[in-house]
Formats: structure tokens, sequence, C-alpha cells
């Protein structure tokens, strides 16, 4: 089987035609790690330039990343068996006060889509909880999300908390969210800013290649 047609399945977002064309190959006994590797991740990067060009949009975006998820749904098993090894780690979560989680969802699932080992702390997670998560996971990259103009200023916090902390400098850090700006993300001391799902993981590949 040409893995064009996973990819090109991610891509139009059909759920079952990636499950079904996943499991053929699987089938067929390409590895895991080569149908991640030549399939689904550069088909999220496909679909994040598409997004970004506003050649598609939200509809778009959610449904191929909900085929992309039922795809590595069926490799996670067993890309843990071979020597695959995740692009980096990043955690992810919405700020304390926000309650808000498709932003961070979709940039969870695109990163995932991308190679990347991404922990998913949530909503409402406060300044200590970051703190505590940097500690027990060690990430790379720390990406935050505020919804809300009113919760923005948890993004400064969080920041200041990981300073305090003396974990700043193992850490990069990325914020985005509507009211979100890269003249905010400057003055608060953040390494990136991304406003959409697809340029947060641009983002991420090039803060991790500094």
């Amino acid at each position: 089987m040409e893995l064009k047609v996973i990819l090109e399945a991610t891509i139009e977002g059909s759920v079952s035609r990636v499950e079904e064309l996943t499991g053929k190959a699987l089938a067929e006994g390409i590895a895991p790690a080569e149908i991640l590797s030549k399939a689904l991740i550069p088909a999220m990067d496909e679909v994040g330039r598409l997004f970004e060009r506003q050649e598609y949009f939200l509809p778009e975006l959610i449904a191929a990343a909900n085929a992309m998820q039922s795809g590595l749904k069926m490799l996670r098993p067993l890309l843990g068996q071979g020597d695959q090894k995740a692009a980096g780690r990043v955690i992810v979560g919405t700020v304390e006060g926000d309650l808000h989680s498709m932003g961070k969802n979709l940039v969870m699932t695109m990163l995932e889509g991308a190679g990347f080992e991404v922990v998913d702390l949530g909503v409402d997670i406060s300044p200590a909880e970051f703190v505590a998560a940097v500690r027990q996971h060690q990430p790379q990259v720390v990406g935050m999300s505020s919804l809300l103009t009113t919760t923005m200023a948890a993004l400064r916090t969080t920041i200041d908390a990981l300073k305090e902390a003396g974990l700043r400098g193992q850490i990069k850090v990325v914020v985005g969210g509507a009211p979100v700006s890269q003249k905010y993300a400057d003055l608060i001391g953040a390494d990136g800013y991304a406003p959409d799902a697809g340029s947060a993981v641009r983002k991420v590949r090039e803060l991790l290649e500094q």
C-alpha cells in the first residue's frame, strides 16, 4: 500500500477511511513508525499550512485532527514496542480561572500528530500546578492558553512561578489564545506566541531547534 492514501484520507478528515487504511497497512507489515512519519505527520503539517493560508477553516481542521487521532490510536500501542522516539515532550494547559479547552485540545492534537509526546494538564491550571507538572514530566516546552482577557494575567503569573521555582531556564514557554498577541507574549517573557494550532507546532519546532 502507498502511504500517500492514508495521508490524503487524513487531510480529507475521513475517520473511517484512515482507520481502514491504517489497519490494512499494519496487516501488510508496514512499520507503525513509518505510517506515523510518512503519512500522519506530513498530513497534519499540510493541514496546518492549509489552515494558515485560510484554505481550511475550523471545521476542516477539527475533522482532520479527528482522522489523525483515529490512526494514532491504532499505532500508539505498537509504537511503544519499537524504538520510535518522540520529537519532544510538551505539557499544555489552560491557565487558572479559564475553563476553555477547545483551543488547547486542537494544539495538543496537532502536536501529537507532529510526533510530540503531549501531557494534557486540562483547564483552570494554577501556577503551582504548572510548576509541579514541569518537575514531574520534565518537558522541553510548556504551552499555556488563555481565552479570556480576565485570565491573561495568569500567563505572566505562571511564568513568574516557574522562575521562582528555578525551572524557567530549563524550558521554553509558548502562549496563545484569542486575546493574546506577540506583543503581550514579549511583555510577559514568553519564548514564543502561536495564534493557532498549526503555528503552535511550527513554533515548538523552532524553539527546540535553537
